[in-house]
């Protein structure tokens, strides 16, 4: 069953990506695990654990169907040009410890979800916006990591949140 489920969530993925180099093209959904595809790793248990599409000249959209990967701890998806709104559902990813966002074209508010998540490595040069959340793990980020987006939050300006609204 969790074979068919992140199989499932990987080709939603696939699907909202444009991909000219033909990076993602192992990513055949009629193969019964998604271990077997390049940029994915998984755990002795078959278990997707690492996506690895750095610098990969993707682009298009993330989805809700990643807050499937339930055992993911590295999401690697900078320097692409990943555009629209992160998906709430990636909070959901508790066993994360690495997520790597830096240079695409996410725009809109980091989720709140996020605060759920123990890491974060980077989501600078980005088009987000809005208050970073000051609970959860954001407390013991770099202020580097927010680099180069929209943000502000009691970090950031004092003690005096400000949202942009975005």
């Amino acid at each position: 069953m969790y074979v068919a489920v992140v199989g499932n969530a990987l080709h939603a993925l696939r699907t909202r990506l444009s991909d000219p180099t033909n990076v993602l093209q192992s990513w055949d959904p009629t193969l019964v695990n998604p271990c077997t595809w390049f940029h994915v790793t998984c755990d002795s248990n078959n278990r997707v654990v690492r996506l690895d599409l750095g610098n990969a000249n993707i682009s298009g959209t993330l989805g809700p169907e990643l807050g499937e990967l339930k055992h993911l701890q590295y999401l690697e998806l900078y320097r692409n040009n990943i555009g629209g709104r992160i998906p709430k559902e990636l909070g959901n990813l508790e066993k994360l410890v690495s997520m790597d966002l830096y240079g695409n074209k996410f725009r809109g508010k980091i989720p709140k979800s996020f605060a759920n998540l123990k890491s974060i490595s980077d989501v600078s040069n980005n088009d987000l916006c809005g208050t970073i959340p000051v609970d959860g793990p954001f407390g013991i980020f770099p202020m580097d990591s927010f680099r180069n987006n929209r943000l502000n939050g009691p970090e950031l300006k004092g003690l005096v949140p400000y949202d942009f609204g975005c």
